[in-house]
């Protein structure tokens, strides 16, 4: 129940954040008439198109994006059509004709006349279009509804939980569809003003299509959005406990740069940070169940009872996941650390790819990275399950009594986590630790975060999970298809030159000079890949505006952009020495079947 309620606060501050501003115009059009026939409905067919769509997209394949994508185009016409009627009213009264003669057939066996009837299925029928312009509009709250509903697969639950948020949003549209009737109550008193208001909201909805159209309701808007109801959602999310979904890497190293300042301390300087705050850590609960992993790497198979009496970390991570990877350099640190003085630190591998799921690329992963703590390779998410995890990456500290004392999602945290980490051990009987804290310098993809907001989010290739896709014609259904590069993207939209089999998870390149173009704007572009399907090494060269990177090359590249995929994981393309307005990033495969999973940013 109390989730329910959180899933509908986040859906009433939606009306708060700026990429809902082009769906205000299709409901204060209706601002002028009967609340019960024509403004409930309206909001009633915006939360039951919104829900469905969520839930097919949190549940959904491929066919879902492309029908989602379709039903926009279609939702986009029929709400320019009803802003045309409202600007010209000769047109509205041709497109009424059916309906007033659909009515008039009804009223022949019903007692309630035609205007109302149809006035409150044409205000449904509305409802539902504008639902499907304003799905894309979501914030921390939602983005946990659907990550639980990934995670677990389809449920009631789920599609509950996006009806609540959806009832929520549709709430505060209401309270402002209200309010904008009593006004244009007022105004229509005046001389014309009827006829003035029909026609400014017939302009105001086509200018809202038009946005749409363009991409400014999940784009420029969505901007506008950051530090707004994302942060008011996320407090909500905090105050009652929810795990915090992994932060953007501006909070991370914002964060990160705070605790590192006073980090590092000399026997002569002043004492390390009081901890004393920590001391009012609770119990979570008991230490879970290790069983069920399908190898142990680094250690025979660990169990809570054979780790009574050493502090234990365990760390819920993959390999191919970025912020993951910016934690190891502390992960490893605090192991060596504070081996002696009885700290375990245990790392669960709980797979994103069907290709983490091999025991050998984990073991090749553990290796290269300096990995020597207990690896558990969690196939099944048994291990998750038990913890009820819901992030990657994901902290949860034990004490030597066995008990889960506290947990933390997410990058950054460090100085926190490094003084947890020293209570515990000092209820364990320690007192003679050291006194200066850890502060490692990762390199390559292991290196923070830039300093300023990544504007490009995680980007998946596959079809399951697939957003921001702009080829002409879009996906081909898991077939080989010619694809093309269109003559410009937009901030965010990626494509696909040459022969292609996109897939679910991943698509695979069939032959030589197969190309991915992305316009992104962040520091670091990252991508998630793999060689051949026999194995075979693929090269590949990376441009960065239509020239070689240079200065800006990632690890994985060199300065004139060229590179070799020998292993299925994550490669730094491109590593900026100063990030700044959106780049196209190009890549180009020189041979064939190179595999393609998923883009990160930094």
């Amino acid at each position: 129940m109390l989730i329910l309620l959180i899933a509908y606060l986040g859906g009433v501050l939606t009306i708060l954040s700026p990429c809902i501003l082009p769906v205000l115009p299709f409901v204060f059009a209706r601002a002028d008439r009967p609340f019960r026939s024509h403004g409930l409905p309206m909001l009633a067919g915006m939360a039951i198109a919104f829900a469905a769509i969520a839930t097919l997209a949190a549940v959904g394949g491929g066919w879902v994006v492309t029908l989602n994508e379709y039903g926009r185009y279609a939702a986009m016409a029929m709400l320019a059509l009803f802003g045309a009627t409202l600007l010209v009213p000769s047109l509205a009264e041709r497109l009424s004709r059916p309906l007033v003669a659909l009515g008039l057939r009804l009223a022949e066996s019903q007692h309630d006349g035609p205007t109302a009837k149809t006035s409150v299925f044409s205000a449904l029928l509305l409802g539902v279009g504008t639902g499907l312009l304003w799905a894309p509009c979501a914030g921390p709250i939602l983005g946990l509804i659907l990550t639980g509903a990934a995670l677990n697969g389809a449920s009631v639950g789920a599609s509950l939980l996006l009806l609540a948020y959806a009832a929520g949003a549709s709430t505060s549209l209401a309270a402002a569809l209200l309010f904008g009737g009593r006004l244009i109550s007022v105004m229509k008193r005046s001389l014309h003003t009827g006829e003035w208001l029909r026609r400014t909201a017939g302009a105001a909805v086509l200018v809202g299509v038009g946005a749409i159209a363009l991409g400014l309701d999940t784009g420029l808007l969505a901007r506008l959005s950051v530090g707004t109801t994302s942060a008011l959602e996320q407090a909500l999310l905090e105050k009652i406990g929810m795990p915090k979904l992994q932060p953007t890497p501006a909070e991370t190293s914002a964060r990160q740069e705070d605790e590192d300042a006073g980090l590092v301390r000399t026997a002569a300087s002043t004492p390390e940070p009081s901890i004393a705050p920590l001391r009012r850590l609770g119990v979570e609960g008991d230490f879970p169940s290790l069983a069920g992993a399908a190898e142990w790497i680094n250690s025979p198979p660990l169990t809570p009872e054979s780790l009574r009496g050493k502090v234990v970390l365990v760390d819920f991570w993959t390999y191919s996941c970025i912020n993951c990877l910016r934690t190891l350099p502390y992960l490893r640190a605090w192991a060596q650390k504070y081996k002696e003085a009885g700290l375990v630190v245990v790392g669960v591998h709980s797979p994103e790819f069907a290709f983490e799921k091999r025991a050998a690329n984990v073991r090749t992963a553990t290796r290269d990275l300096g990995i020597d703590f207990p690896v558990a390779l969690d196939n099944d998410f048994k291990i998750w399950r038990r913890f009820d995890n819901q992030s990657w990456p994901a902290f949860y500290f034990i004490d030597a009594e066995g008990r889960i004392r506290h947990h933390q999602f997410g990058e950054g945290g460090y100085q926190k986590a490094e003084q947890i980490i020293r209570q515990l051990l000092g209820e364990a009987g320690q007192r003679d630790l050291p006194s200066d804290g850890v502060v490692p310098k990762g390199q390559g993809t292991q290196a923070a975060p830039g300093p300023e907001l990544a504007m490009s989010n995680e980007t998946y290739v596959g079809t399951a999970r697939a957003s921001g896709f702009a080829s002409p014609g879009g996906f081909a259904g898991g077939r080989a298809h010619g694809y093309q590069i269109p003559a410009s993207l937009r901030t965010n939209q990626w494509a696909l030159a040459g022969d292609w089999t996109v897939e679910p998870e991943r698509a695979v390149s069939n032959g030589a000079n197969g190309r991915i173009a992305y316009r992104f704007q962040a520091r670091d572009l990252h991508l998630v890949l793999g060689p051949a399907a026999d194995g075979k090494p693929v090269r590949f060269r990376v441009r960065v505006d239509g020239k070689a990177p240079l200065g800006d090359h990632g690890a994985d590249t060199d300065e004139q952009g060229y590179g070799t995929i020998e292993a299925q994981k994550l490669y730094q393309l491109v590593r900026q020495q100063k990030a700044g307005s959106d780049r196209l990033f190009e890549i180009e495969f020189l041979d064939g079947g190179a595999q393609a999973y998923a883009f990160t940013f930094g």
